[in-house]
Parts: structure tokens; sequence; C-alpha cells
């Protein structure tokens, strides 16, 4: 398979110097996506100058902070318009293990939506503060509850989708960030029958940079879940 990782930054310039080669020695015969937001501290640049010397490295440099969601939206259209026939999307900051990609990259021969689960045995969460993680578990029970998604980390983001799964959803009308993008994102490939496996990963909270979580992203998941419901009962879903 055609296998590319996307792989959203906004000031990772110490993250995806060390992030980029790994994956690019440990997998060498996957491409890399680099989807940035203009970061002031240069990322762009770097991934700008380590692309013309190794072509299994792309760059989208957008305009300026538009949001996580919006960065895999682009990056799947990448992948569609390329011809690749799977994408795994990690963190540039080491939460996400690069190791477990071949683990992706092995399951994904027979389903069509992997995801790398938090809490499919017990809670894998490292150095996160109690009310973080409390908030993260109790998102992925509520929504369990309230959409049906039978899926026991909704909102995590170390996937990998195959290429049939994202070119059946209408992209153009995914707007959601955050932890709604990945739930939006799950439900939609799960109602439109798509085989979803979950395995389990060690999370580890980042160990450069700054947290994205914010009280709008928090928000914006809690009525996510009410809205997927609606649509998927007036059969307006996607």
């Amino acid at each position: 398979m055609k296998a590319i990782i996307l792989i959203p930054t906004y000031n990772e310039i110490d993250n995806i110097q060390k992030l980029v080669p790994f994956l690019l020695s440990k997998y060498p015969e996957v491409n890399i996506l680099v989807i940035d937001d203009n970061s002031p501290d240069g990322t762009h640049k770097w991934v700008k100058e380590f692309s013309e010397k190794d072509s299994r490295v792309h760059l989208i440099k957008r305009a300026g902070k538009m949001g996580l969601g919006t960065a895999y939206v682009e990056g799947y259209k990448y992948m569609l318009a390329n011809g690749y026939d799977v994408a795994v999307q990690m963190d540039a900051d080491y939460s996400h293990n690069p190791n477990d990609v071949q683990k992706f990259l092995s399951y994904i021969n027979d389903y069509d939506l992997v995801i790398g689960s938090r809490y499919i045995k017990g809670v894998n969460v490292v150095n996160w503060p109690i009310s973080r993680l409390l908030l993260s578990y109790f998102a992925n029970m509520y929504t369990r509850i309230i959409t049906g998604l039978p899926i026991m980390d909704g909102t995590g983001g170390f996937k990998c989708f195959r290429s049939e799964v994202l070119r059946s959803i209408n992209l153009d009308k995914i707007k959601s960030n955050g932890y709604s993008f990945q739930i939006e994102m799950n439900y939609i490939s799960w109602k439109k029958g798509f085989k979803i496996f979950e395995f389990p990963i060690v999370f580890t909270d980042r160990f450069q940079g700054t947290s994205k979580m914010s009280k709008k992203i928090v928000h914006e998941a809690i009525f996510m879940v009410w809205k997927l419901r609606f649509r998927s009962l007036i059969g307006r879903l996607n």
C-alpha cells in the first residue's frame, strides 16, 4: 500500500526536526505530509528545506492558525489527490509513539479505520493531571452514551484511514476541531458501515511545547455529539 503520515504542526520545530528523520529511517517506504499553520518558530521553513532534499517529505503551509480539524481535512484531500491508499495521522510532539506506526500499517490491511486507543485496556495515559484525564475519559463515555458509537477512545488523534473511507465522506462539510473533529470522523465512518478496530497505545503527555486544549474545544465536543445524533436521525449526516 502507498501510505502517508499526516502531521499537523504549530511551533513544533524542535519536535519535527527529530520526528521526520526518525520516521523516514524506520519506515523508508512511507511518505510524510506536514500541515503547518505558518509557525512563527520556522517549522515550515525547516520542513520545506528538508523536502527539497528528500522527495518523501511534503509540506502544506497555511496562512495562519486555523485549527486541527481543518489541517487534517487538507491533509486528507492531499492524500486522495495524490493516490495514497492509507493515511496515518499523528501529533508531532511524541505524545503518539512513532514506533506504533508499524501497527497501524499492519492492522489497516484488515480494517478501514484503525484507532490507537488510550482506553481499550484500562487507562494508558502518562503525565496527565487527574483533571485532564477525567475530562477525556468521561468525554468518551458521554460520546458513547449519546451517539451509540462503539469506540472506547472516540476523541483520540492517533489513527489510520483507508482512502475508501475518506473518499466516501464529504470533507467540505467537516468544520469541527479538536475533540469534536475526531468524534465526527469516527461517527460518520461507523455510520457508513466501515470496519473499525482499536488497539491499545500508551499516550504520553507532550514533553515539549504546550497543550492546545481550550474551553472552546470542550464545549464544541459537548454539543457535537447531539448534533451528530440528530443529523443521523433525519438522514443528513454527511
